[in-house]
């Protein structure tokens, strides 16, 4: 007599890696679109804030994230994971909103931006099979955060966001949050930035916030893919990010 079983898939993981270094170099090719579309480059732009922004925006940063951990949270049990068309749709509707009142009213955006892109994140590792309530994955949805940013020009030598873990303690979001806010808050300036540029503050915010969302998107599918990966060939994560991390530096990554 014959039984059948079900037998475990065998897992490409060279397919897989490939696929997963493609979207790396492709992240950020809006971004870098957005800053020839405004005619500056990211280091001006944060140089064009003001002072006291430029001094507070590390804090304004760190509320932003911890208030966007509560929301994104909170929001699951009301508002299911969006396609990334829509989210991308709201991102650059709220951007265009920022952005028609100027720096004011871009700051005031930032938290609900913010919250919105780590719901993105949160999507994507739910998409790969991860729990976004556990305490580790929500870690993880932070350090993604702490990935160069879609305007940075990246040549894809800043990857420590993909081996980023810690010790998990009863402080240790707010320590994660510690960690990613100094990075993070030079891409959200950024982004203020540009959202503040003379007549051009809407559009500019409405491209800016969908090149955001484009981005963080695909981070995340590289992080949590590789974890999954990892997961499904039985393989050890470190190994894993050494082979990503060779593709990476064979070919340049191209932003378009």
């Amino acid at each position: 007599m014959h039984i059948e079983t079900d037998l475990p898939a065998t897992v490409d993981v060279e397919v897989r890696l490939e696929a997963l270094v493609k979207r790396y170099k492709g992240a950020g090719g809006v971004g870098i679109s957005v800053l020839n579309f405004i005619g500056g480059s990211a280091e001006s732009l944060l140089k064009s804030l003001p002072e006291p922004v430029q001094r507070n925006l590390e804090a304004a940063t760190s509320a932003a994230l911890t208030q966007a951990m509560k929301a994104a949270h909170s929001s699951r049990s009301m508002v299911p994971d969006q396609k990334s068309w829509l989210n991308q749709t709201v991102a650059s509707a709220m951007g265009a909103a920022g952005g028609a009142g100027g720096l004011p009213t871009a700051m005031a955006e930032l938290p609900v931006t913010t919250t919105l892109l780590l719901r993105v994140i949160q999507g994507v590792a739910v998409e790969h099979g991860f729990d976004p309530s556990a305490d580790n994955v929500q870690f993880d949805c932070i350090h993604v955060f702490s990935a160069a940013g879609p305007l940075s020009g990246d040549d894809g030598s800043d990857l420590g966001f993909l081996s980023a873990r810690m010790t998990l303690t009863g402080k240790a979001m707010q320590s994660a949050i510690a960690r990613v806010a100094p990075k993070l808050s030079i891409v959200l300036g950024q982004k203020l930035a540009a959202q503040a540029v003379p007549v051009l503050g809407a559009v500019a915010g409405a491209a800016t916030n969908y090149a955001y969302t484009s981005y963080y998107e695909d981070m995340a599918h590289v992080h949590f893919g590789l974890r999954k990966l990892a997961i499904d060939a039985d393989v050890e994560h470190a190994d894993l990010l050494k082979q990503f991390n060779q593709r990476i530096s064979r070919v340049p990554v191209k932003r378009a």
